[in-house]
């Protein structure tokens, strides 16, 4: 199914109900700069009416803080159903209140926020059970239901398929349920830092509880992004004994190995990757976490097979994941895996007694508290991956580089007229309009 298809579904079975609308009020005569996509690798700036409070639980933020993340890509390149011209992009975000409903407590005009990627509605059966990104009332996607049998929760700017709701690559942005889906933000936190609250600290973080990360285990991750980084980064806060480092790209191999302390594989140049992990852990390792993503194939049969159609997601990790891992060992998919694959290696995983387990979209409020405390205290630093500095009107030049993996961009902070001067310590600003790009601040 491509997305004409899934939107002809969508028309066709009409959305779900839900507890919130993705098409708010605007403010007269109001407008805005905001990302907003038209076709495979078509991302435009884009005036735009600036959203207005439509329900009492809203909160519209002017935004201070957004950055671009690997799952964009998806979009970027229409891998995700339901896109539709005009989409407002991007699901990582903060910002400092600007309007609030009538029926929010939590926060008031001023307060420094960030945003969960997520939109929770705090009261159904799931938010209630903390598990967030499970929320039951605030994707209207009748397709991700008849695909998955429940969907998920709506998602910040990450197409109809997750909502249809308008994203945080803009100038402002509507926050539905704003006491449960905007967390404060200490001034002692700058903002280079508490943006990347919204998605990526806590996502990674999940992704070792899932992947039953402890004290004295090892540890396998697929694909050395700011996920794959940072997940390093909490096995090794956890007390695990040894985290392997699996990418192809040398920059962010020696960021793992020099800053987190990582054993390193590059599948360039060593082909054999689960060879090379039992030669460091000979029963294979205790973890494996994939946050490579379904996007990358190695072998020519599943390069094939997703180029005409035969699959949308490619099983070569997974399959080398349940390969890696130890009997009853544990894997988590932290990647975006979307629809259907071939050739999975469904054997080994049951006859080794592997516990594979989907992280889902990481329940962000779950952690939230816990993981601010961490960053606040110094004991969980996210800049060790910020690499750039870019203004928000060069937002398609950055999605481009950012895919081709250019000027050693892997994680950056994007500004906003509203956003303050760098922090001490950040990425001074750079411009990929202007060829006045600086060195990165990770990769030296």
């Amino acid at each position: 199914m491509n997305t004409f298809v899934a939107n002809k579904a969508e028309e066709k079975l009409g959305d779900r109900p839900t507890a919130t609308t993705n098409a708010p009020n605007t403010r007269p005569n109001e407008t805005m700069m905001a990302l907003q996509w038209y076709g495979n690798e078509d991302v435009r700036m884009g005036e735009v009416p600036v959203p207005a409070v439509t329900e009492p639980t809203d909160v519209i933020c002017k935004v201070t803080g957004t950055t671009i993340c690997g799952s964009d890509l998806h979009l970027y390149h229409k891998e995700i159903l339901q896109m539709q011209a005009g989409d407002i992009l991007g699901h990582e975000w903060m910002g400092i209140v600007d309007e609030v409903g009538s029926d929010i407590k939590s926060v008031k005009k001023g307060d420094r926020v960030v945003a969960s990627f997520q939109i929770a509605c705090g009261t159904c059966s799931f938010c209630k059970e903390g598990l967030s990104s499970m929320c039951d009332k605030t994707n209207s996607s009748s397709v991700q239901e008849k695909l998955y049998g429940k969907p998920f929760a709506g998602l910040f700017g990450y197409t109809h398929f997750a909502g249809g709701f308008a994203g945080g690559q803009a100038e402002y942005v509507r926050a539905p349920f704003g006491d449960t889906n905007l967390l404060k933000v200490p001034d002692s936190v700058p903002d280079e830092k508490a943006l990347y609250l919204s998605d990526i600290i806590p996502t990674s973080y999940h992704s070792t509880v899932c992947a039953d990360v402890s004290e004295g285990k090892s540890v396998a991750i697929w694909g050395m992004g700011p996920i794959g980084l940072f997940a390093a980064k909490w096995s090794k806060l956890a007390g695990a004994r040894r985290v392997i480092a699996i990418d192809n790209v040398p920059e962010r191999l020696a960021l793992a190995k020099d800053s987190i302390g990582c054993d390193v594989i590059n599948f360039d140049t060593q082909k054999d990757v689960v060879s090379a992990i039992y030669e460091l852990e000979s029963e294979g390792v205790d973890c494996a976490i994939d946050a490579a993503a379904f996007r990358y194939t190695k072998g020519i049969l599943h390069t094939v097979q997703r180029a005409i159609g035969l699959e949308t997601d490619s099983s070569e990790i997974v399959n080398e994941c349940l390969r890696s891992v130890r009997k009853f060992g544990s894997i988590s998919l932290v990647a975006d895996y979307a629809a259907l694959t071939n050739q999975f290696l469904i054997g080994a995983l049951m006859e080794k007694g592997i516990t594979l387990r989907g992280t889902g979209q990481a329940p962000v409020q779950k952690y939230w508290h816990m993981l601010l405390e961490k960053v606040e205290s110094g004991e969980f630093d996210p800049t060790i991956i910020l690499t750039h500095r870019f203004k928000i009107d060069e937002f398609p030049e950055l999605y481009s580089a950012f895919d081709k993996k250019e000027h050693g961009i892997m994680k950056t902070f994007v500004q906003t007229r509203f956003s303050g001067p760098p922090a001490p310590g950040t990425p001074e600003l750079s411009s990929l309009k202007n060829g006045d790009i600086k060195k990165s601040a990770v990769f030296t």
